[in-house]
């Protein structure tokens, strides 16, 4: 089993079940846990403040947040605020979005790998405690530092991950942030490409691979009952085929299956839709791209990912028992 291990929370619990979620994480030896910011559902930042509120060891990250919505000095306060709370606890995983939500919601992601550049770079150095002028295409700041009246105005500790899927967004990661979080719904052997894709943007900077850490995002589905932890991710894979075609892609299905999917499914997609639609989801499919079935059977699947470079498996429980899951990963 992987030496590091981290929870991945969305929206499918309860808020404050999710406390007690982090807490016995926590308590199990769990390294980290990421909060999702996806769909219009819950953002990131609340949770995050909560899960830091609520532990003394565990690293909360934002899995992740996109770089569109908040302006650089809010976006830089926000984690300057959040180190304060849990200081030298907190990572920012900021990804490019995707449309059509984005474009749903006004937002043009003209030119992403520019906008995302600029985006960590000033946010960096906002963090370091610099004082900063910058003219981007998508940021301009005259002058600006965060002002602290109360704390440590010492420069923070606060890495920037990425949250990357396309070929040149992996490499511009391994050039510019600390960090990638891998997606899911991809199969272990997609880590290849990008590990090649990583190091080569890390050379651009003077650093190896292994400057770059890899946590990954992996799809967890855990029940004694085979049956029923695969009907579980089928119902989740159905909605997100359908809704985030970058994932789609990645993961290699079928477009005549994502499109039948699309077909079903209406914006945001109901129960009803999902459960009607969830059969075009093969079997094979939930076993190539999730960690789904029994414990045993979700330990040997995480085991390929970190075979092929994850550093730190982040396992999404879709659904069941959340304990289960978090029993089956324990590292004490």
């Amino acid at each position: 089993m992987a030496e590091r291990m981290a929870l991945y929370l969305q929206d499918a619990h309860e808020l404050r079940d999710g406390l007690e979620y982090v807490k016995y994480a926590e308590s199990r030896g769990f390294e980290a846990v990421w909060q999702a910011e996806s769909r219009l559902v819950r953002d990131a930042i609340v949770p995050m403040a909560a899960y830091a509120a609520v532990t003394e060891k565990i690293i909360v990250g934002s899995g992740v947040i996109n770089n569109w919505t908040r302006n650089i000095g809010l976006l830089a306060s926000t984690f300057l605020t959040l180190d304060d709370l849990a200081p030298n606890r907190i990572v920012c995983g900021i990804g490019a979005w995707w449309d059509p939500l984005a474009k749903n919601v006004g937002i043009d992601r003209r030119k992403p790998l520019t906008a995302m550049k600029e985006t960590v770079l000033i946010l960096r150095r906002l963090l370091n405690m610099e004082q900063v002028s910058f003219e981007g295409e998508f940021i301009s700041v005259h002058g600006i530092e965060l002002d602290v009246v109360h704390g440590r105005r010492e420069p923070r500790n606060v890495p920037i991950f990425i949250g990357a899927t396309g070929d040149n967004m992996m490499e511009l990661t391994g050039e510019i942030a600390d960090g990638a979080v891998l997606n899911y719904c991809v199969p272990p052997e997609y880590n290849h490409k990008a590990l090649e894709l990583l190091a080569s943007g890390a050379k651009k900077s003077g650093k190896t691979l292994d400057d770059i850490d890899r946590p990954q995002l992996i799809v967890c589905s855990v029940d004694n009952d085979h049956d029923k932890a695969i009907d579980t991710t089928r119902g989740l894979l159905t909605q997100y085929l359908a809704q985030q075609p970058h994932i789609a892609k990645a993961s290699g299905v079928s477009m005549d299956v994502v499109e039948q999917i699309q077909s079903m499914l209406g914006w945001p997609a109901t129960h009803e839709q999902i459960q009607k639609a969830k059969h075009l989801v093969p079997e094979e499919l939930i076993h190539r791209i999730t960690a789904s079935g029994t414990p045993e059977e979700a330990k040997k699947k995480v085991a390929e990912y970190v075979d092929n470079g994850c550093t730190c498996p982040i396992l999404y429980p879709v659904g069941g028992d959340v304990h289960m899951l978090i029993d089956t990963f324990a590292q004490k």
